[in-house]
C-alpha cells in the first residue's frame, strides 16, 4: 500500500492554492508515485476565512492561524512554504529544525543569506527541499536543454532571456507587501529575475559575470488595506515604492558565451511574456511561455537566409506524457506545479534530490544579490 505523505501548506493565497491542486492530483498523473499526499494542515491569518473555504474545498483536516504551529505538528511530514517572503526564512528553518521536509516558492529568502540559512538547516536536518522554478518543468523547455546539449545549435554565442509583466503597471495598484524591502526583499528581482535566472542556468549555463541596471518607474503608491493583493487598488496614505520595477543586464556565462536579461512589472501590453532565445555557431532557438507547447528552432540549414520551425512538444519531452497523450495537447501552468510535486515526493521516497532544489535557489538568490551590487556600485560583478 502506498504510504501518505502528510502535507501542510503556510499561506492559502494563490500559489498556496496552486500547491494543494498539485498535490490532490499527483496520483492522477502519476499512479506510480512511491508517496501519496494527503492534505492535513493550512494555516494562514488573512482576515477572509481563507482557512476555511480551503477545508471545505481541499479536505484540510486541520486549519490554524499560526505557522508555528502548523511546522510543529505531529501529523505533518512535508510543508509548503507559500506566504509572502517576509516569513518564507523563518517558516523554512523551523519546519527543517523540525524534520519537516519543504517545499519553498522562490525567492526562498528575501536575499542569499536567509537563503543560505534554509540551506544549512535543510542539510543539518537531512530533509528534502524543493524550490518553485516550475518554468523549467516545461516539455519544450528540456527539449530546448538537450538541443543546447546535444550541439544541434553549435556552440552557443550569446542568449536572451526576457520576463516580462504588467502586474504593477496600474500607479493605483496598492502599496502592498512586495513593494517594501523589508518585506519583500526586492522587486521584481526576486519575484521574476529569479525564475529568469533559474531558466538561464537550467538550459545553458551559470551566470559568470554581469552588470546591471534598475530603474522604478511608479515611485509612490497608497496604501494597501489589511491582506491586500498588489492587483487591488491603493485606499491610504501615499508611501515609497522602495524597490525596482525593472531590471536590465549584460551578462557573461561561464562557457564564455554572452547575453542580455530584462525583466519588468509595469510592462503595459506583456502578460506572462517570459522567455529564452539561444544563439549558436550552428542555429538558434526560441520559446515562449505564452505558446508553452511550442519550441521555435534553427538548425541544419545554411548561415545565411535561414529560417525556425516550429517543434511541438510530444510524449518524449519531459513529463507531458503523464498529462497528454500526443503532440500539442499542450499543458497549463498548474500541471508544472503537479510534475514539481511528483519530483519532490520522489526525493522525499529515496533520500535523493530530483528537480529543482533549495540550492538551486541558493544559486537564484546569489544572482539577484550580485544584480543588486551591480547597479548600486554601476560596475561589473563576479558571481
Amino acid at each position: 500500500m502506498t504510504k501518505d505523505l502528510r502535507v501542510g501548506i503556510v499561506g492559502f493565497g494563490w500559489m498556496g492554492q496552486v500547491h494543494a491542486r498539485a498535490l490532490s492530483r499527483l496520483l492522477q498523473h502519476y499512479p506510480d508515485a512511491p508517496l501519496r499526499p494527503r492534505l492535513v494542515a493550512v494555516a494562514d491569518n488573512a482576515p477572509d476565512d481563507r482557512t476555511k473555504r480551503a477545508a471545505a474545498a481541499y479536505g484540510f483536516e486541520h486549519q490554524l492561524t499560526d505557522w508555528r504551529e502548523l511546522v510543529t505538528h505531529p501529523e505533518v511530514d512535508l510543508v509548503c512554504v507559500t506566504g509572502p517572503n517576509f516569513i518564507h526564512r523563518d517558516v523554512a528553518v523551523e519546519a527543517a529544525k523540525a524534520g519537516k521536509h519543504l517545499w519553498v516558492e522562490k525567492p526562498a529568502g528575501r536575499d542569499s543569506g536567509e537563503t543560505a540559512e534554509i540551506v544549512a538547516a535543510v542539510e543539518a536536518a537531512g530533509v528534502q527541499a524543493a524550490a518553485g522554478f516550475n518554468y523549467r518543468n516545461v516539455p519544450a523547455v528540456e527539449r530546448a536543454k538537450q538541443i543546447v546539449a546535444s550541439g544541434r545549435i553549435g556552440t552557443v554565442e550569446h542568449t536572451i532571456v526576457r520576463f516580462l509583466a504588467d502586474y504593477s503597471a496600474d500607479p493605483d495598484a496598492a502599496l502592498s507587501w512586495r513593494f517594501q524591502n523589508q518585506l519583500s526583499g526586492s522587486g521584481v528581482l526576486g519575484d521574476l529575475v529569479s525564475h529568469a535566472a533559474d531558466l538561464l542556468r537550467y538550459v545553458v549555463t551559470d551566470i559568470d559575470e554581469i552588470v546591471v541596471d534598475r530603474a522604478t518607474f511608479i515611485a509612490q503608491r497608497r496604501a494597501a488595506v489589511p491582506g491586500a493583493m498588489h492587483y487591488e487598488k491603493g485606499t491610504g496614505a501615499v508611501g515609497d515604492v522602495e524597490n525596482e520595477d525593472y531590471v536590465n543586464a549584460l551578462f557573461r556565462l561561464v562557457d564564455g558565451s554572452r547575453g542580455i536579461l530584462e525583466s519588468s512589472r509595469t510592462a503595459v501590453g506583456e502578460q506572462n511574456t517570459y522567455g529564452i532565445e539561444v544563439h549558436g555557431t550552428q542555429g538558434a532557438l526560441a520559446w515562449d511561455f505564452r505558446r508553452m507547447n511550442e519550441l521555435r528552432v534553427c538548425s541544419g540549414a545554411d548561415y545565411l537566409n535561414s529560417f525556425y520551425t516550429t517543434e511541438y512538444a510530444g510524449p518524449g519531452d519531459g513529463e507531458l506524457s503523464a498529462f497528454q497523450p500526443g503532440t500539442n495537447n499542450p499543458i497549463g501552468f498548474d500541471d508544472l506545479k503537479v510534475i514539481e510535486a511528483r519530483r519532490l515526493v520522489e526525493s522525499v521516497a529515496t533520500g535523493m534530490p530530483v528537480g529543482a532544489t533549495i540550492h538551486d535557489a541558493l544559486r537564484a538568490a546569489q544572482a539577484v544579490d550580485a544584480m543588486i551590487t551591480s547597479s548600486d556600485e554601476r560596475k561589473w560583478v563576479s558571481l
